[in-house]
């Protein structure tokens, strides 16, 4: 706690706490390196795909308004307009059939014209070029009078000039929708596009030049006013001609530089210049005209072609200029934006690719670090039973690379090749512990064995009962410690030595476990039926079920009773063990049963301070007999622990089985003190004994409740005894055990086999020890005078049996 603060208080805390919050998951990192620069190159791309794919829309429609959609129908209608201007000018002056027949055919091409730019009127203006929808609309006001106007000048109500006027009028705002389409985005578009203009402006000046003569052919003269409208387009001709087309003509145009020179120019600029002077100086309103009408009607007509055929030359190259630049933007927009989702396409790939790589390297070294995680309990569960491993072979090798990451593998072998080998060294450690137990604890019961034996010599020596009452105590402590240290031996790896070579009944195994618990006073046995244990689950057996008594007896109150209850059931053996303490709670249940399904390789030493100690061995000696442990809630409070023994365990009834010794009816000794329930009888009711029986001693065990058979029938015949007493019994060494249970006489075995059978708590009076002991002198006085048959035990001395 004292770093933990330390480090806040060095760190400010607010820091830490705001680093830890900031903490991303490396997918989300990951991520966020692709997404960003996607996301930031993204826009770019985008304004730029979007600002060419804009101008290309704009220069295409421009081009689309100028060339087919407004120019086509414009251009229709100017040259319509401006021949029927001409034919009607004639018409006035003349009034022959022959020029009404041309004026007729003229005025229907131009209703055809008219009705072909009249739905240029509800054009859309979004993509149109600034001024083009006004020059629409302004025309489309003009054509619409020209019904009005036509029949005025049939009828002779129009004068000429008003007649030139109207359709030179139109005729101009025809020119303005040809200087809006002109206003081009692409400047040398635009540019050529105003040559164009100024061409269309040039033919009208001849245009209005021969409407105004073709009035004057007839009379011979001009007015003044006549004479200044043709000086005028005289003079904006040209200028238009020498000026602004002349000089603009490039490339296939420029073969048109020398139209000013052509025969048919040239005989145009002598008539006008004729006609010019011809009014310089005169002071008349008239100005003559000579007869050249013929002559100028076939120069202006070719000088117009001439002129036409240049407009073709220019539209087309403006054309080809607008829509090659159109062209131009469309496939460089389809470029960029090819380019340009490729690249966004290759940054996105590159970077999932790289963020892939790396996220799969370093998942690479989280899997061997699972791996490693995985393989050293693995390796600690081999090196636990025994095995030998490599820890070469053990630590798999991340390969190193030239980067951080391969210093963080290489760091990761290293940390790998410290675990494996700490580990080995560790369950080193803990074998050489193990070994060390063991080895004390096979010397401690070695010691325990000459200490049973100890006390049996000193229980057959000595009959004071003060003396015979603390070495019985000490017997039975004894024998609890002899378990105490082969759960030491269990937990240290071993197996207890306790082996038998006979089958035994499932009472005396329960009765034997019982023997082994400090208050087996409370314990009561009820088995159903007669069951016998295999000879190799007996001592493991007596063992688990010592243990589970013991945790009963230690874990509820001092007076309340724990009942053991065996019976047959489908799969072997039932065994259940109930005491009435409180019990535990659900999850040490749970914890509990976990531990009996799987005992873990038990570090006694890490578990030094666990009050269920005994539940460990429990594990041990269930796991290697394949008995079934379970513990549940009791209805009394307490715990219930079911043992099953499996079906292999379970053995029929040997067919030769020794009978114990019985006494005979009038030497049967009871026992004194309080004594636990006999379970033969199956209501559980204690059967009645005589108080003048007195209980004997089992070798090694404190005033068990055993006696000694009788003397034989001859040795009572033989035997003078008074007829107003009994005799006393003698003390024979388990004379109440079954034979399977009997340790051998052999006292060399005492180191690997121990005996063990039900006692009684030693709580006898003095008074009642004392009177043994009397009774047994006398027996032995009177017997010591009377022959003994060969192979009769002497009184008061044990007998072995196998």
């Amino acid at each position: 706690m004292g770093d933990a603060n330390g480090s806040a208080e060095a760190t400010g805390g607010r820091p830490r706490r705001l680093a830890g919050a900031r903490r991303l998951p490396l997918r989300t990192v990951l991520i966020i390196v692709v997404v960003v620069p996607s996301i930031t190159f993204a826009p770019l791309l985008a304004s730029g795909m979007f600002q060419l794919s804009s101008s290309w829309r704009a220069e295409k429609a421009q081009m689309d308004l100028a060339t087919t959609i407004v120019g086509a129908p414009a251009a229709d209608l100017f040259f319509s307009l401006d021949r029927e201007r001409r034919l009607t000018a004639e018409v006035q002056a003349t009034s022959s059939g022959a020029a009404r027949d041309k004026l007729a055919k003229q005025r229907a091409e131009t209703d055809r014209s008219v009705n072909a730019f009249r739905p240029l009127a509800t054009l859309d203006p979004s993509g149109a070029q600034e001024g083009l929808t006004d020059a629409i609309a302004r025309t489309a006001r003009g054509l619409g009078l020209l019904d009005q106007q036509r029949q005025a000048v049939d009828a002779g109500w129009a004068s000429e000039q008003k007649a030139f006027d109207y359709y030179s009028g139109v005729i101009e705002s025809d020119l303005a929708v040809f200087g809006a389409l002109a206003q081009v985005d692409h400047i040398e578009v635009s540019t050529k596009a105003q040559t164009l203009v100024d061409l269309f402006w040039a033919v009208d000046m001849i245009g209005r030049e021969d409407a105004v003569l073709a009035r004057g052919w007839k009379k011979g003269y001009l007015t003044r006013d006549e004479y200044g409208l043709v000086a005028d387009a005289i003079g904006t001709r040209k200028h238009l001609l020498r000026s602004r087309v002349i000089p603009s003509l490039t490339g296939n145009e420029s073969r048109y530089r020398t139209l000013p020179t052509s025969k048919a120019w040239e005989t145009l600029t002598a008539l006008e210049g004729r006609l010019v002077a011809s009014g310089v100086g005169a002071e008349s309103d008239r100005v003559a005209l000579r007869e050249v009408g013929p002559a100028w009607r076939a120069s202006v007509e070719t000088a117009t072609e001439q002129l036409v055929e240049l407009l073709g030359v220019r539209l087309e190259n403006v054309s080809r200029i607008g829509y090659g630049h159109a062209n131009v933007l469309f496939v460089l927009f389809i470029s960029i934006s090819t380019v340009g989702l490729l690249a966004l396409g290759l940054v996105i790939f590159t970077s999932w690719r790289l963020t892939s790589i790396l996220r799969r390297r370093i998942l690479h070294l989280r899997q061997e670090a699972l791996e490693l995680q995985e393989r050293l309990p693995d390796v600690v569960a081999r090196l636990g039973r025994g095995e030998e491993v490599d820890v070469d072979a053990e630590v798999h090798m991340v390969e190193p690379t030239p980067d951080e990451l391969g210093e963080l593998g290489q760091a990761l072998n290293l940390a790998s090749r410290s675990a494996v080998r700490t580990a080995v060294r560790q369950a080193d450690q803990h074998r050489g512990f193990q070994r060390m137990l063991q080895r004390i604890a096979r010397r401690t019961q070695i010691l325990i064995g000459l200490q049973l034996k100890k006390l049996d010599e000193l229980e057959r020596k000595h009959e004071d009962p003060e003396v015979l009452e603390g070495l019985f105590d000490l017997d039975h402590l004894t024998a609890r410690l002899r378990r105490y240290e082969e759960n030491l031996v269990i937990l240290g790896g071993g197996q207890p030595q306790r082996r038998w070579r006979k089958p035994v009944r499932l009472l005396d195994v329960l009765r034997a476990a019982q023997g082994e618990v400090q208050d087996y006073r409370r314990i009561s046995i009820e088995v159903e039926g007669e069951p016998w244990v295999a000879e190799r689950g007996v001592g493991p057996l007596v063992h688990v079920l010592a243990e589970l008594m013991e945790n009963a007896t230690s874990f509820s109150k001092p007076m309340t009773p724990v009942e053991v209850r065996a019976a047959p059931v489908s799969r072997g053996i039932a065994v259940e063990i109930e005491d009435r303490g409180l019990g535990m709670e659900p999850e040490q249940y749970a914890a509990a049963n976990a531990l009996m399904q799987s005992p873990p390789q038990l570090d006694v030493m890490t578990h030094a301070d666990d009050v269920r100690f005994g539940l460990y061995v429990v594990a041990r000696l269930s796991a290697g007999l394949g008995l079934q442990v379970e513990l549940r809630p009791s209805a009394f409070g307490g715990t219930r622990v079911i043992v099953l023994l499996p079906e292999q365990l379970v053995v029929e009834r040997p067919r030769a089985v020794p009978a114990p010794a019985v006494l005979p009816e009038e030497a049967a000794p009871a026992p004194t003190g309080p004594q636990p329930l006999p379970q033969d009888d199956p209501a559980g009711h204690r059967p009645p004994y005589e108080d003048t029986q007195l209980p004997t001693r089992s070798r090694g065990r404190a005033m068990a409740s055993v006696t000694a058979p009788a003397a034989g029938p001859s040795e009572r015949d033989e035997a003078p005894a008074p007829s107003d007493r009994r005799p006393l019994p003698q003390r024979v060494r388990q004379a109440n055990l079954v034979a399977e249970l009997r340790v051998p006489a052999d006292r060399d075995e005492l180191a690997d086999q121990e005996t063990w059978a039900v006692r009684d708590r030693p709580s006898r009076s003095s008074a009642t020890i004392g009177a043994f002991q009397r009774q047994s002198r006398r027996r032995r006085t009177d017997d010591a005078s009377q022959p003994r048959p060969s192979g009769s035990p002497e009184p008061g001395s044990p007998t072995t049996e196998d």
